[in-house]
C-alpha cells in the first residue's frame, strides 16, 4: 500500500470528532498517529453501553495507536514530552485555555520541538466574545448559516450526520499538510488554527456568495430548485433520487421514461426557469408517476435513457451496489482481541493503487508497552 505520509509522526490528543477526524485522515495516508488519552476513561467518545469501544469512537480512530497519559502528572508529562520531541504534528481540539492546563500549549511544545506543526481546533476561535462557549456539531451548523439550509420547514428538526465535526477535521488536516509542505522548505513548524465556525462558514460559501453578489438569502429549497433535484417514493416503498440539472437531453429522457412525452411542452415545465418556478407542481406530477413502479424498474429505465439518478440507499444497501463493490469501498482488519473490524476505505488512490489496508481502532492504552520501548530505544540510540 502506498503511504504518502510515511515517516510523519502525529500526536493526536483530540477528543470526540474534530481532532480525531483530522488525525485519522493523516493516518489513512500513512502517517504514524499516536492517540494520547486520559487514563481509565480515554476519549469521552469511547463510552458506550458500559464499555470503551463505541461505534462513534471507532469511526474516527482507525489506523492509530493508543497510550493513556495524564499530562498534569510529572511522570506522564515526561513521556508526553519525549513523544513531542520526535513528532512532526500535534493535534488538539480543546476549548481555548485548556491546552495550557494540560501542559500542551503551542508555546511550550514548540519550544521542545521547533519543527512541530501544532494544530489547534476550537468551536468559535481562540479569542473573541464567543471563544469560551461550548460548541458541538449542531451549534456550529447553526452559527454558520448552514443548518437553516438543511431544516425542512414543514417538519423542523435536526437531521443527518455530524457534518460540522467531520468537515472541520478535514480542514484541519488540509492546514496541517500545507504547514508540512512549508516546513520542508523552511525547517520550522507552524501553529495551525481552525474553528468549527470558520470551517462551516467557508463550507457554506455558496450561500454567502449568493448574498453578496445578488442580495439573495438562500433557503432549504433554493439549491434543489436551481439544480432541479428530486426524491420520489416508488411502489415498493423504496426511494429514488434525480438530479436533472439543465441539459435538455436529460429531461427528454425522463419524459419518455415516465410515459409522458409531452410533459415538457406544458408551459409550467417547458424550460429551466419555468421548472424552477413550478417545482412543487412538477414534484406532484412526477411523484404520482414514480409511485406506479418498483425502484428497480425505474432505475433500469432511467439508466437506459441516461437520466442522472440513484437509488436512495441506506447504510445496509449502499456498499452492496455493484459499483461500490467494484471499487472495493469496504475494507477490514482484525483486532487481536475484538476480531474483525469493517470500515470504508479512504477515497484516495495514488498511481491507481487504492488505500485498502486498515488497522482497527486501538483499545485504551493498548500500545503503551511498544511506544515506551520505542522511546527507550531512541533515547539509547
Amino acid at each position: 500500500m502506498i503511504k504518502v505520509l510515511d515517516g510523519i509522526k502525529v500526536i493526536d490528543q483530540g477528543t470526540f470528532i474534530t481532532g480525531p477526524a483530522a488525525g485519522m485522515l493523516l493516518a489513512d495516508l500513512g502517517a504514524e498517529v499516536i492517540k494520547v488519552e486520559q487514563p481509565e476513561t480515554g476519549d469521552p467518545f469511547r463510552a458506550f453501553n458500559g464499555g470503551l469501544y463505541s461505534p462513534h469512537y471507532q469511526t474516527y480512530n482507525r489506523n492509530k495507536r493508543s497510550i493513556a497519559l495524564d499530562t498534569r502528572k510529572e511522570g506522564d508529562l515526561a513521556i508526553f514530552d519525549e513523544l513531542i520531541s520526535g513528532a512532526d504534528v500535534y493535534i488538539q481540539n480543546f476549548r481555548p485555555g485548556v491546552a495550557g492546563k494540560l501542559n500542551a500549549d503551542a508555546k511550550r511544545l514548540q519550544a521542545i520541538n521547533p519543527r512541530l506543526v501544532y494544530c489547534s481546533i476550537s468551536g468559535f476561535g481562540p479569542d473573541g466574545p464567543a471563544a469560551g462557549r461550548p460548541a458541538y456539531d449542531t451549534v456550529a451548523q447553526a452559527a454558520s448559516g448552514l443548518l437553516g439550509l438543511l431544516i425542512n420547514p414543514e417538519n423542523p428538526r435536526v437531521t443527518g450526520p455530524a457534518l460540522a465535526d467531520s468537515i472541520t477535521g478535514m480542514y484541519a488536516a488540509h492546514g496541517i499538510m500545507g504547514a508540512l509542505v512549508e516546513r520542508a522548505r523552511t525547517g520550522k513548524g507552524r501553529k495551525v488554527e481552525v474553528s468549527m465556525l470558520e470551517a462551516m462558514c467557508h463550507f457554506n460559501l455558496d450561500a454567502f456568495t449568493h448574498y453578496y453578489s445578488e442580495g439573495e438569502i438562500m433557503g432549504p429549497y433554493s439549491r434543489p430548485s436551481v439544480s432541479q433535484s428530486y426524491v420520489f417514493e416508488c411502489a415498493d416503498g423504496k426511494w429514488i433520487a434525480l438530479h436533472m440539472s439543465s441539459p435538455q437531453k436529460f429531461w427528454d429522457g425522463l419524459a419518455q421514461v415516465v410515459g409522458m412525452p409531452d410533459l415538457f411542452k406544458d408551459e409550467r415545465f417547458h424550460d429551466r426557469p419555468a421548472r424552477i418556478r413550478n417545482q412543487e407542481a412538477l414534484i406532484d406530477v412526477l411523484g404520482a408517476a414514480f409511485a406506479q413502479r418498483d425502484r428497480a424498474a425505474w432505475c433500469a429505465a432511467l439508466t437506459e435513457k441516461d437520466v442522472p439518478h440513484s437509488p436512495m440507499y441506506n447504510a445496509a444497501e449502499a456498499l452492496q451496489d455493484p459499483q461500490a463493490l467494484h471499487l472495493g469501498l469496504t475494507v477490514s482488519g482484525r483486532h487481536p482481541q475484538l476480531g474483525e473490524f469493517k470500515t470504508v476505505r479512504s477515497p484516495l488512490s495514488f498511481d491507481g493503487e487504492r488505500m485498502t489496508d486498515v488497522v482497527p481502532p486501538p483499545l485504551l492504552d493498548e500500545d503503551r508497552a511498544s511506544i515506551l520501548e520505542e522511546l527507550a530505544e531512541r533515547a539509547g540510540g
